[in-house]
């Protein structure tokens, strides 16, 4: 297939560019930095900083996954609006191009992620489970907004409710491994929150699954199927480094430091993937303790 890619430099985009290469896939980028895409990918592929450069280009998919971090600063009204700018206005310019296409693509993969729900408490969230209004459901619901006007297009639109991503090199645990190394590794608040995650091997499995079967469209969870409260990440990543995690970060300190953000580490969803399940897929790391022995051991 000719693939068009927004957010492909990323922390998901990069490891999903050199697996769809691997398998035969034409790829073009959208990327603000077009000159460095092919280097930053370590392969040669054509790159644009817009996608109506690509109209005239036979597309038959389009993953979009770009999107300014949600974390690392905090949420004043103009970082708000960073956040949904980034993520809705690269949907619309999608938009516009499956519009100029005189054959617009089959099948669109679009991002969302785990805040679409808000806090959810301890009950199990399935993709039928109503949200709980706040901003993080705010900035998932206008992205999928977006994404929804192409598939009034008639192109298949499937989107991707993205939990917590894992791996060495990027996403929730970079910054984490070197502090759980230290022994210094803390339950956040409560630490009864639940927080949903998936191996980036599997993410990728999952956008490369929704690819492929032509009738799977709408929202899925894009979490492994057995997600675990904060208390229970934190076990789990101290036993597979071997080193202790005695200590607690009281919600007070997080909200004192980070505002409105600390609900980021302070709230979560026991998302499902339900919706996978059913079609069909298989996780690769179903379980936690397996998925972090993984990352750990460099497997």
């Amino acid at each position: 297939m000719n693939i068009l890619i927004t957010g492909a430099t990323g922390f998901v985009g990069v490891p999903l560019c050199k697996a769809l290469d691997a398998k035969g896939h034409r790829l073009l980028v959208v990327s603000r930095s077009p000159e460095k895409v092919s280097e930053q990918l370590g392969m040669p592929v054509k790159a644009q900083d817009d996608p109506m450069a690509f109209k005239d280009e036979p597309i038959d998919a389009i993953i979009n996954l770009a999107g300014a971090s949600i974390a690392g600063r905090p949420w004043t009204d103009s970082r708000k609006k960073t956040l949904i700018d980034s993520r809705v206005e690269t949907t619309r310019a999608l938009e516009r191009l499956c519009q100029a296409m005189s054959t617009p693509p089959k099948v669109l993969v679009s991002g969302s992620a785990m805040g679409y729900y808000g806090a959810q408490g301890e009950r199990e969230v399935t993709e039928e489970t109503p949200p709980n209004p706040e901003f993080a459901h705010e900035l998932c619901q206008k992205w999928e907004d977006a994404a929804r006007r192409i598939e009034a297009l008639g192109v298949r639109t499937a989107i991707i409710r993205i939990g917590l991503v894992l791996e060495r090199d990027g996403g929730t645990l970079k910054p984490m491994l070197p502090v759980y190394k230290l022994g210094l590794g803390a339950t956040l608040g409560s630490g009864t929150q639940y927080m949903p995650w998936i191996h980036r091997t599997d993410l990728i499995r999952i956008i490369e699954f929704l690819l492929a079967h032509d009738t799977l469209e709408g929202p899925f969870n894009a979490g492994a199927p057995n997600p675990v409260t904060n208390r229970v990440f934190t076990k789990s990543l101290a036993h597979a480094l071997h080193r202790p995690a005695p200590w607690r970060i009281p919600g007070f300190a997080l909200k004192a430091a980070m505002g409105e953000m600390s609900r980021l580490l302070l709230t979560g969803a026991r998302m499902k993937p339900a919706r996978l399940e059913a079609a069909g897929f298989e996780f690769r790391y179903p379980e936690l303790d397996g998925a972090f022995s993984a990352i750990v051991n460099g497997r």
